[in-house]
């Protein structure tokens, strides 16, 4: 007997698997890695056809990982897919890393195959293209958990990418914030302060250097984060820009990000200043559930880090312009580096800093004590020549 093929509604041929449902929709049958039946749904053919073709691609590669038949970027996509919700800037780290290892060839070789002297040999080899040591640590912070699910799941025996980075002898060539000098910063902030075009920043920096907070915190502060009581900033979040021009509010950098922040008198009367002459928006924007920003554009708009970034840089160009000695590179993130190095030079209690800096890990805030103990012997060596020349 012939067999008769069987039809939707329109005449249009099923493919195996496919049916269409007394209410007019269609399902498509199929049997799944792990040897379960399951079913899919769509209002149209051609959407059930387009869930079918991936639930193929999901299958073929599903078997192809059992085998560790699948490539390094194969590994990396299917990481990214079980990591869950993770914040924004992560987001853009993977997406940059992704983006990266996608024009190497080395990423296309099968992950059965990879050796890890050969893994610390394409290191050596991205180093010497020009990637940085940090660029190295951003792109082994990727595919060394992606290994890791691989050898969970028993697909590889070890992990590749296990090594430290120090094994590999490269030197760290990232540049470093470094604190800036009572005399550096007395000229700069005095430049602002007088400079028509920058002095309305000039609280900004205020605030950094007498707070400590990351550019992205200060500018996600909202009205009732200032507690001008009990002087004190309370630091929950931070603000965001998308690249698509979306605001976004996360949770601080670090789990410890979130704290209360003592306010000197300067930053005290400085964010008085800026309360003062805030001109608000006939509607507040709400981000995340959060409105009241404080910090608002010329266009009544949050500000975000790049703001106040491109505004320093363009001050200190036009310093260095105008000054015969020049100013090293300042930054928000310097400011950060100096209201700590300040804070342990005055012999602040090394837990506390810790704590208002939002430092998870102690070794952090430890790493301005180096400085701060080379300049402190450099003082007390200055005093001793100088009680020797009288002496003499």
């Amino acid at each position: 007997m012939k067999y008769k093929k069987r039809k939707d509604s329109k005449g249009r041929i099923f493919k195996p698997g496919e049916s269409q449902r007394k209410n007019g929709t269609y399902q498509f049958r199929y049997t799944d890695i792990y040897g379960k039946r399951q079913c899919l749904y769509a209002k149209t053919l051609d959407d059930l056809r387009e869930k079918e073709a991936e639930i193929e691609k999901s299958l073929n590669c599903g078997l192809d990982y059992s085998e560790g038949n699948i490539t390094l970027i194969e590994l990396v996509e299917r990481y990214f897919k079980i990591i869950g919700e993770i914040e924004y800037n992560t987001i853009i780290c993977h997406n940059f890393v992704l983006n990266l290892i996608i024009k190497e060839e080395f990423c296309h070789r099968k992950i059965r195959d990879i050796k890890t002297s050969e893994a610390k040999a394409w290191f050596i080899k991205l180093h010497n293209d020009g990637y940085s040591r940090s660029t190295l640590c951003s792109i082994r912070g990727v595919i060394k958990p992606a290994f890791e699910m691989a050898v969970e799941d028993r697909i590889n025996a070890y992990n590749p990418f296990s090594f430290p980075m120090k094994s590999l002898k490269i030197k760290d060539d990232s540049q470093k914030a470094i604190a800036m000098s009572d005399e550096e910063e007395s000229k700069f902030m005095e430049f602002l302060k007088s400079n028509k075009t920058y002095s309305k920043y000039y609280d900004e920096c205020v605030i950094l250097l007498e707070t400590g907070l990351r550019v992205s915190e200060l500018y996600g502060l909202t009205i009732k984060d200032i507690d001008f009581i009990n002087g004190r900033i309370s630091v929950d979040h931070q603000l965001l820009k998308k690249r698509n021009g979306e605001y976004a509010v996360t949770t601080p950098k670090t789990e410890s990000g979130a704290r209360y922040v003592p306010m000197s008198v300067e930053a005290c009367l400085a964010f008085k200043r800026i309360l003062a002459n805030r001109n608000p928006p006939k509607a507040e924007k709400v981000v995340d559930g959060y409105a009241g920003f404080i910090f608002l554009d010329k266009n009544k708009n949050p500000k975000v880090a790049l703001h106040l970034q491109h505004a320093m840089k363009r001050a200190l160009d036009k310093y260095n312009n105008t000054h015969k000695v020049q100013l090293p590179k300042i930054t928000p993130h310097v400011f950060r580096h100096t209201f700590c190095t300040k804070m342990a030079l005055n012999g602040m209690n090394i837990k506390s800093l810790q704590y208002i800096m939002g430092h998870s890990r102690i070794e952090t805030t430890l790493n301005y004590y180096v400085h701060t103990d080379l300049e402190k012997a450099t003082k007390a060596m200055g005093e001793i020549v100088k009680l020797v020349q009288k002496a003499v």
